[in-house]
């Protein structure tokens, strides 16, 4: 695995965004694990996660595009602390984009905020974690209607690996639904791999018990 995959790993854990226990989920599972992005709420913790995205980003898709598009709320912090990780660490400048819940129709008014997107624009998504795909179902008709672009992919900082709507996992769905690709920095095998039986800060994070769980629920929910 990069080195950069088991920092981000460390660094979910540390910042209490990743944690390990009994969760129900907004669809009802009962899950032995649970992301929670808005845990980043320091300068240096968004500092660091814009530096993980950009890496993973450049890994999956390359930096052949404009666009760096954060769907609102959660993705309007990610695209800014992105964008400017891309800057630093490959001196290139994309400009970053989000949408509004609601139009304004003063000043900088419509339903963009930050760069306008137009036709020929190549543009690369960037959220915190997918699991049922309705970001991008409000999301997607708001690009298209810009003009003429490119979406060249999703990317997502952890990719659950349990069935969404249907058998796949929910990136499955979104790639086989809207036609472009989809990334995360890792996954939860990835996660459990590198953490099962791994001290941190003087703690098993995922000992014999949680990876029991684990795996019990990836028999019951985990994508085929």
């Amino acid at each position: 695995m990069e080195q950069y995959k088991q920092e981000f790993i460390e660094f979910m854990v540390e910042s209490n965004v990743l944690k390990f226990g009994d969760f129900t989920l907004k669809s009802g599972r009962k899950s032995p694990f649970f992301m929670n992005a808005g845990a980043y709420v320091t300068g240096t913790q968004l500092r660091r996660l814009g530096e993980y995205y950009a890496k993973a980003i450049h890994d999956n898709y390359g930096l052949d595009f404009d666009i760096l598009f954060g769907p609102a709320y959660k993705g309007i912090p990610l695209s800014v602390a992105t964008a400017m990780a891309i800057s630093e660490l490959y001196g290139k400048d994309v400009k970053y984009c989000s949408n509004r819940k609601e139009a304004k129709d003063h000043g900088d008014a419509g339903i963009l905020l930050g760069s306008p997107i137009k036709d020929g624009d190549r543009v690369v998504i960037i959220e915190d974690v997918t699991t049922s795909g309705k970001s991008i179902e409000e999301t997607f008709p708001i690009l298209r209607a810009q003009g003429n672009i490119e979406i060249k992919g999703l990317i997502v900082s952890l990719n659950r690996m349990e069935r969404g709507k249907g058998e796949k996992s929910a990136l499955e769905e979104i790639r086989d639904l809207y036609g472009f690709p989809t990334a995360a920095i890792v996954n939860m095998q990835e996660v459990t791999e590198y953490l099962y039986n791994r001290e941190h800060n003087g703690k098993i994070v995922i000992d014999d018990a949680i990876k029991a769980a684990i795996d019990a629920y990836y028999e019951q929910y985990g994508a085929r």
